[in-house]
This record gives structure tokens, sequence and C-alpha cells, in this order.
């Protein structure tokens, strides 16, 4: 979250960020309840300091009569005390849940824009396969490799649920290993984090209260089904101080994910694209303040890395300010290439969001052991998301009769080079 400090200091520059990404945002309404705050918070102390020294009055006080007319005027003081304490939780209550609501900074170099249509395309890397044969799409060649059952899976649950057996759902567990390995190679610690978290939690990492309706919850334990591993990942130091020297922290996980998406009927509606449940890694980094660009760098070029290495041709966006997430202060999308529905799909968001999550999870760390404590920086990156990952393999690597090339760096976790066809092409539909 922002610091009332910080809005109260940079006030047009928030008032700005916010029409920036399109935020509704009171801010003159925070200010308000800010002054209000501090006016309550320094009548409050002046009739406390009133009190105390006519306790010592009281106590030094000889005549009776006098004693219990002190005595009745503290105790109107108290009362007033208490009316001003009572009105100065209900302003800071009130503050705190507007301060929950505001949306992350914008950093100078995002572009401006109000949607996606002005994302920029910073860069793109490898060229297209020239197909000899009209490519088909994923959800055709699942059926063809017998990998992919779309109708039972929604049979099961209901639209937006799928089923991945054989060839494929070893292919997204190679991935899955895959990655991870690559990762952790490079220097991340795995971390494996509970499926489950506490609205606690999910306050701390910026998903509550703003995506309350994106998100599934237990009612009976108030248990929330994390909508990405950055959600636990951010609450491992929750309301610590990290100590000197253990910064960076970078981790990697893998997870399921649980998002209730809101999808209209005429978008991405064929295949496994979109869905209320899928698996992605997850690399998350704490840092100190200075290397956070450093490191939202690193975090792309990882994410490239995994790109690059299964040979799919992609391409890194940096996303304008109207389509900033909620926690991000600046954020790079990767894109691979999907033959098959002639589209570029993300299979990452790499983020910096400054200590915009580290202030709402109290979480600070001493740069030296005789410094005071400051707010790390914390920024996450997919590294990759499945499905995606698995339809650019299954799209891009694709044979004439449907069969399924495995990319070189997966043969030793498939234990195959290709995915054959086993079934004819299904009928096309309108």
């Amino acid at each position: 979250m922002l610091s009332i400090q910080f809005i109260r200091e940079n006030a047009e520059r928030v008032r700005r960020d916010m029409l920036l990404r399109g935020a509704d945002v009171n801010i003159d309404r925070i200010l308000q309840l800010d002054e209000q705050r501090r006016e309550l918070l320094q009548q409050v102390e002046r009739l406390r300091a009133k009190r105390n020294t006519a306790s010592k009055a009281i106590g030094a006080t000889k005549d009776a009569a006098e004693r219990e007319l002190r005595i009745a005027e503290m105790r109107l003081v108290g009362e007033e005390i208490q009316r001003l304490e009572t009105d100065l939780r209900g302003i800071e209550l009130e503050l705190q849940h507007r301060l929950y609501e505001v949306p992350n900074i914008v950093d100078e170099a995002v572009p401006r824009g109000p949607d996606e249509t002005s994302n920029q395309v910073v860069e793109t890397f490898g060229e297209p396969r020239v197909f000899d044969f009209v490519p088909r799409p994923h959800w055709e060649l699942g059926v063809m490799v017998d990998g992919l059952d779309i109708e039972r899976g929604a049979r099961m649950s209901g639209s937006r649920f799928y089923v991945l057996k054989g060839p494929l759902a070893r292919l997204q567990r190679s991935l899955i290993q895959f990655m991870l390995n690559e990762h952790i190679g490079a220097g991340f610690v795995e971390a494996y984090v509970p499926y489950m978290l506490s609205e606690a939690s999910l306050l701390a990492s910026g998903q509550l209260p703003k995506f309350r309706d994106n998100l599934y919850r237990d009612a009976e334990e108030d248990f929330y089904f994390i909508p990405t591993a950055e959600v636990a990942l951010v609450n491992y130091h929750r309301d610590e101080i990290i100590p000197p020297g253990e910064l960076p922290q970078r981790f990697v996980a893998h997870t399921p994910c649980f998002r209730r998406e809101k999808m209209s009927a005429g978008r991405d509606v064929r295949g496994i694209k979109r869905g209320h449940q899928f698996e992605k890694v997850e690399m998350f980094v704490y840092c100190e303040p200075e290397q956070s660009a450093a490191e939202l760098d690193a975090l792309v070029q990882r994410a490239r890395h995994i790109a690059a290495a299964l040979g799919l041709p992609h391409r890194v966006v940096a996303l304008c300010s109207g389509d900033l997430g909620f926690n991000a202060a600046r954020t790079f999308d990767l894109e691979v290439w999907a033959p098959g529905q002639a589209e570029w799909l993300e299979v990452s968001s790499a983020s910096n969001c400054l200590d915009f999550q580290a202030r709402r999870a109290n979480i600070r760390y001493r740069p030296t052991p005789e410094a005071q404590p400051r707010h790390p920086h914390m920024l996450n990156a997919s590294g990759l998301a499945l499905p995606r990952t698995v339809i650019a393999v299954m799209e891009n690597y694709q044979q004439p009769d449907g069969s399924i090339v495995v990319p070189d760096v997966l043969r030793p976790y498939m234990g195959c080079d290709l995915i054959p066809a086993v079934k004819p092409a299904p009928q096309a539909r309108d």
C-alpha cells in the first residue's frame, strides 16, 4: 500500500497516477481523513497531558472540597477523551479501508495509455515457423494425440475445466520440472507453499479487498484458494524484520492457481487458454530498493530464457499505465506465438511492486545491524504459466498428421522425441 505520508507529500503525483490507471480512488477524502486523524490525535494528547498534570495536583491537594471538584473536572476530561478516541477509531478504520483500495504508483518509464491497446512491444525474438500445411489449433491436436478431453472436464466441474491425460499430462509435468530445474540452477530457492491462505494473507498481498469476486473461498474454514504462488510468497516474511545481509532472496514455486474469471462468451472460449484452475511456475524476489530495477530486468530475462530454450518465438511487451495490475508499478509481459490460433499468448508477467506489498505485509529489513529498518522491494514473474506454454509447444511443433515433435530440452523429461497422433482430426465446427 502507499503510506499516508507518501500520499500527503506527493498528492499531485498520486492523483495523476490514479488518473493514468483509470482508478476510481478519492484521494481528497483520504487526505481529509488524515487531517482529521491528526487533529484528533493532538486533541487527545493535549487532554491526556492535562489529566496527568491534574492528577499530580490532586494528589497534593489537602482541601477535600477542592480535591473533589478537581476529580469531577477530570472525570469530564476522561469522558471527552473517550469520545474523541471513539471518533478517532472510526476515522482510522475508514482511512485504513480507503488506503487498501489505492493501487500502486506508476513508474515514470511506463507507457501512457488507457488500456491494452496502448501496450508497447519492446522486442521480438525468433521467427514464426513457416508451415507447408494449415496449422491446427491445440484443441484439435489434443484430440488427435488423445491427450485432451474438454467434454469430460466440463462434465466433472462445468465450463472452463478440462482433463489432460497421457502424453499431454506428461508434457505439462515435463515443462514444470524443466522450468523449476532451470530457475533453481540460476540460484532461485524452490518453495512448496500452502494452496489455501487466510484473509490476512490476501490483504497483505493486495488481492483483497479489490479482487474478492475473483477468488475462491472455503466459507467454513475461511481459507482462500491461491490465485498465484505470489500471494503465498509475499507472506513468507510477513510481520518480520529481515536481518542484514539476507537480501536479495529469490524464490521459485510451482502451484495450481484458482481464479473465478469472468469470461465473456465471445472471447477465449475455445480450448484451454483460460480456465478457473491452471498450473504455474512463479518466481518471486525480495531485494533492497536500489536493486529492484535490475531484478525486474533479470526476471524478464529468466522468462525469456525458458521460451528461447523451448524454441518458441516470443516477444516482450511493456504494459501501459491503464493495463497495470493493482500492485505493480511497472510490468513487462512475455508472449509466445501460437500459430494454430495465429495469436500471441501471454505466458509471463514480470512486475516490480516496489515497497507496496511490503508495507501491506509489514515486512522490513535492516541494511546493517545499526541501521533503521526499511521496507524491501518485492517483484514477481511467471516462469512460465501453464497451460499456454503447453499450447505453444503443441502448435509450434505440430506435424501434418497431427503428431507433435518434443522440443530437445524436454526429451529427457518426456522419454521420447515425438507425441504420435492416434486419432483422426476432429470435424470442424461452426
